[in-house]
């Protein structure tokens, strides 16, 4: 491998991917898009309640050094000089957010994580304030409707509830941002002089952002009481914004910022109206880019900015639909039921049986995303039977996630009138042949996975060495290698994926409406809360006060 390396291959090109599960460093050859050597880190979720998600930046902002530095190394021991590095890119998990003090660049709270769900009341608050309570009422402007997945929101709550947030605004130290900004801000200095800024992807997300404009809406931050002195400078998603400020790559500049979401759908060389990639992740986002006008969906769908290669070049929108949980449902087969010990384990655990036996589960654990947009709605596993085993569960949770790409596409198809002939896909779980060959089944489409399935980091690495200033990566999709790729063809007949897609949707229905917003005590349930208890407990009371008085 060293010897393959050794001697001059021309520029370098290097991609923090920082996810919701774990963040990584990957470093691209410019010329052929070869992947050289990466380091991964997992990143610890905290739930301090129930539907609260929460990570420490500071941990998220250590894994990256830590994973530059590895993966420098790595690349010394391949005998790859690490001054070829020309550029770094940044693509990161979306709408998370953070609030740091610019002072001291402490984290004034945890981040709130994409899928946390504590702002339902918030939500349900702002709602009362909408003409009509209309959730879709500022999606002309945003592309989005209001819900608990997106920035706004979330900032709200650390306005109103963190007493230090407040503070730091009210004293003009605070600085708002999502990860990507974070990571930007603390990689070009910090507190000393760091670059505070985000790309038109992330600003997208946030509920603040004018997505025809390109800025932030002062009506929609009067709207949710967000000071706009605290946000960002919004940038292209391919320009110089500043310098690696520390480490092995001191002086290196920070060159491309995408959302997790839009760096994939560069990586997948979709920059064709119409063309569509799903990359399954800790979530599952379908995206399709719908060119340089924005494409407002009639059926649940996010109209999203897919990116702006530079200053002076056009932006591209894309309509996208968002699932919220798809690995991460593997994530809690392992670390809460104990049925596997990793996530290969599941992927033999459902080959094992080939079938889920009637047994369908809804994975709802942050509500539904599109195309419901249900909050209400909680994880449910139906169809159980004495028959019912851990393999055939695992075999359900498969499926879900194919399930649940079925119902966005059916949405995109409805929207964009003409219907997908294949799907290319990415992501960490594309790993899980059988994953891949059911979702052939359900779709009743080709699946189409490159054999470099690093598309996200692919996407921020194409973004950062294209940039102005840097000019190592042509985004001429006739410079562009030739991708080999796996194809799964479907072996089912569409009855049957029908059949089962009928029934899958019945399950959605029945984890609709389960949760409220109802205050209740944390952890402590009356007795009285239970009536046949509370009137034994009466009943034995009154006896012993008649015994007493009858003995008296």
């Amino acid at each position: 491998m060293a010897e393959a390396w050794g001697g001059a291959m021309g520029p370098l090109v290097g991609a923090i991917d920082q996810g919701t599960s774990s963040t990584r460093f990957l470093v691209f050859n410019a010329k052929t898009a070869e992947l050289l050597s990466y380091h991964q880190v997992e990143i610890q979720q905290k739930f301090p309640k129930e539907g609260w998600v929460e990570q420490d930046p500071k941990e998220i902002l250590q894994s990256v050094y830590e994973c530059v530095e590895k993966t420098c190394e790595k690349l010394k021991q391949l005998n790859v000089d690490i001054a070829s590095i020309k550029a770094v890119g940044v693509c990161n998990q979306r709408e998370t957010t953070v609030v740091w003090d610019k002072r001291t660049g402490e984290p004034l709270y945890n981040a709130l994580v994409w899928l946390d769900l504590r702002t339902q009341s918030t939500v349900e608050r702002l709602l009362k304030k909408i003409p009509g309570h209309n959730k879709s009422f500022f999606k002309n402007k945003t592309g989005l409707p209001l819900s608990t997945y997106f920035s706004a929101v979330k900032l709200c709550w650390l306005l109103d509830n963190v007493k230090e947030v407040r503070q730091a605004v009210q004293e003009r130290r605070a600085l708002f941002g999502t990860i990507d900004t974070w990571l930007i801000w603390s990689l070009t200095g910090g507190k000393n002089g760091g670059v505070h800024c985000t790309d038109v992807t992330n600003a997208s997300r946030t509920m603040l952002f004018n997505i025809h404009s390109l800025e932030w809406d002062t009506e929609l931050c009067k709207f949710f009481g967000i000071p706009m002195e605290i946000l960002p400078k919004v940038r292209s998603s391919s320009e110089i914004y500043g310098l690696m400020s520390s480490g092995a790559l001191t002086g290196v500049p920070i060159s491309g910022c995408l959302g997790d979401q839009s760096a994939a759908l560069v990586g997948q060389m979709c920059f064709k109206d119409g063309q569509a990639k799903n990359t399954y992740g800790t979530g599952c986002f379908l995206l399709c880019n719908t060119g340089q006008k924005p494409a407002i969906s009639e059926h649940g769908l996010l109209t999203t900015v897919a990116y702006k290669m530079g200053r002076d070049k056009p932006v591209y929108y894309a309509l996208e639909g968002s699932v919220a949980i798809a690995g991460a449902v593997v994530r809690w087969l392992r670390d809460n039921l104990g049925i596997a010990k990793s996530s290969s384990e599941v992927e033999k655990l459902a080959a094992e049986v080939g079938t889920s036996y009637g047994c369908y589960f809804v994975p709802a654990f942050s509500g539904l995303y599109a195309p419901y947009w249900e909050p209400s709605a909680r994880g449910i596993i139906c169809g159980l039977t004495q028959f019912t085993n851990k393999n055939h569960i695992a075999f359900a949770a498969l499926e879900a996630v194919c399930f649940q790409t079925r119902e966005i596409l059916d949405a995109m198809n409805k929207d964009c009138g003409i219907p997908l002939r294949q799907l290319q896909v990415d992501g960490g779980m594309t790993n899980n042949k059988i994953l891949m060959q059911l979702q052939a089944d359900i779709l009743c489409i080709p699946v189409v996975k490159p054999s470099m399935p690093e598309t996200t980091a692919l996407g921020a690495a194409m973004a950062a060495g294209a940039a102005e200033g840097v000019g190592v990566w042509s985004l001429n999709p006739a410079d562009f290698t030739a991708v080999t790729s796996e194809r799964f063809e479907p072996q089912i007949n569409p009855e049957e994926s029908e059949y089962r897609y009928t029934r899958w949707k019945k399950a959605v229905q029945k984890s609709m409406g389960w949760e409220t917003t109802e205050p209740q005590v944390d952890g402590e349930t009356s007795i009285f809360c239970s009536l046949p208890l509370g009137f034994f407990i009466m009943n034995s009371l009154l006896m012993l006060i008649g015994a007493k008085y009858i003995s008296g």
